[in-house]
């Protein structure tokens, strides 16, 4: 394959006129949020506004969820596979994976709503065969117990593997590589296959107590890492463009390996929603049948077309030429209608439990967006900019630079060179 043309080119970008965007977001969505808490509700269908609420909160924290999981993954993936291509990317992965911390308060409001959200919560376990065989996970205490384990695995690890990589910075010491390593090792099982799985039960899954699905937690994985390569790819290319530091280190190859694995988790999210789908369609439980039978009903119907097409076909089709990989000028706009789609698929799986005739986007679920949308963003800046923007001993970072230097000719026994 020919070198293409560097990703980034031009005069650097400038984003100073953008740095008040997510304060911006703040303060209109927090007005958004008081108005739609304050006057939103549906008497129609007797949907009161603190049950709306509720919900949209709940979509919100299920979608900036999904960045804080493929982050963390992303960090221990590059740990596990000891990968080149992805130091430059690696703080800026770090630095979203700790705002795993922030998740905690916006979960203890889901907490005080949850009477709003989960029904289980209000039905006698005895009188419900399907809920008894779960009390052990659905009670009112192991719930909130389970949800801050789950929260709290992420805080360590992602807190952890930052710490050994500043630690790193300063020492340049293999025992940061090794702590890592090792770190990634333990999370890749605690923090990534048990952790997400059992956040999406907890939260999501758990709307509807009676529905089984063995595959749930890996769907949330798949469209996690999804939304998170876009978005990392979207920050490296904005970086560089800016004549940061990073502009030396993130060459065409980190581009084109963001833009692979973007490819790659767009067909794997297919290929696990669709065989969700399949298997219990095709198994015909009344159990299992029922949560997309209720999908099917008004204009999920609908929504659940544009999610097909638009979560897959679209960037499938759009990812298959490799040049594309390296054009951010294509890719960044991807990567907003990633944005589109992973929330209207998170709206997908939640909100049927409070519409349950059709889609409906009230005004607080704007507002909740913006508002945490605003102030993670915040706190990942702060975060991202609080320490170098990419690892300075990373053992790797001269591969990543394809910086190599050949050793210089010795002679030979013999005078042979």
């Amino acid at each position: 394959m020919s070198s293409p043309a560097n990703p980034v080119n031009g005069t650097p970008l400038d984003l100073r006129r953008w740095r008040s965007l997510p304060t911006l977001a703040l303060v209109v969505g927090g007005l958004f949020t008081l108005i739609g808490y304050l006057v939103g509700g549906d008497k129609a269908h007797e949907i009161t506004a603190h049950r709306q609420f509720a919900f949209s909160l709940l979509t919100v924290f299920a979608f900036y969820t999904s960045l804080v999981v493929g982050s963390l993954f992303l960090v221990i993936a590059h740990h596990l596979f000891d990968a080149a291509w992805s130091v430059p990317t690696r703080r800026i992965c770090e630095s979203m994976a700790v705002q795993s911390r922030w998740l905690v308060p916006i979960w203890v409001v889901i907490w005080l709503y949850s009477g709003n959200i989960y029904k289980w919560m209000e039905l006698d376990p005895h009188a419900d065969a399907l809920l008894h065989a779960k009390s052990w996970l659905f009670s009112g205490f192991m719930w909130p117990v389970a949800s801050l384990i789950v929260l709290g695995i992420w805080i360590y690890f992602s807190h952890r593997l930052r710490f050994w990589s500043l630690r790193q910075d300063e020492t340049g010491a293999a025992e940061c590589t090794y702590r890592m390593r090792m770190l990634s090792y333990l999370g890749v099982v605690f923090a990534i296959a048990i952790g997400t799985t059992f956040g999406a039960i907890l939260w999501y899954k758990g709307i509807f107590h009676q529905w089984f699905s063995t595959m749930y937690g890996v769907w949330y994985f798949a469209g996690s890492v999804w939304l998170t390569l876009a978005t990392v790819y979207t920050v490296t290319a904005a970086l560089k463009a800016t004549g940061s530091p990073l502009k030396e280190v993130a060459t065409e190859k980190t581009f084109y390996f963001l833009g692979s694995l973007l490819f790659a988790f767009t067909v794997f999210y297919a290929y696990v929603t669709f065989s969700q789908y399949f298997i219990i369609w095709n198994a015909n439980v009344p159990e299992e049948t029922f949560w997309y039978i209720l999908r099917e009903q008004g204009s999920w119907f609908q929504l659940s077309l544009v999610i097909i097409f638009g979560h897959f076909f679209l960037p499938f089709l759009a990812l298959l030429r490799i040049d594309v990989k390296l054009k951010p000028a294509f890719i960044i706009p991807l990567a907003a209608w990633a944005w589109l789609m992973h929330y209207l698929d998170m709206h997908f799986n939640i909100m049927p439990g409070l519409h349950e005739s059709g889609f409906r986007l009230a005004f607080v679920d704007i507002g909740l967006f913006l508002l945490v949308g605003g102030w993670l963003t915040k706190q990942f800046l702060a975060t991202l900019h609080s320490a170098p923007l990419y690892p300075q001993r990373d053992p790797r970072i001269a591969e990543a630079m394809d910086a190599y230097v050949e050793p210089a000719a010795t002679a030979a026994p013999g005078g042979a060179k």
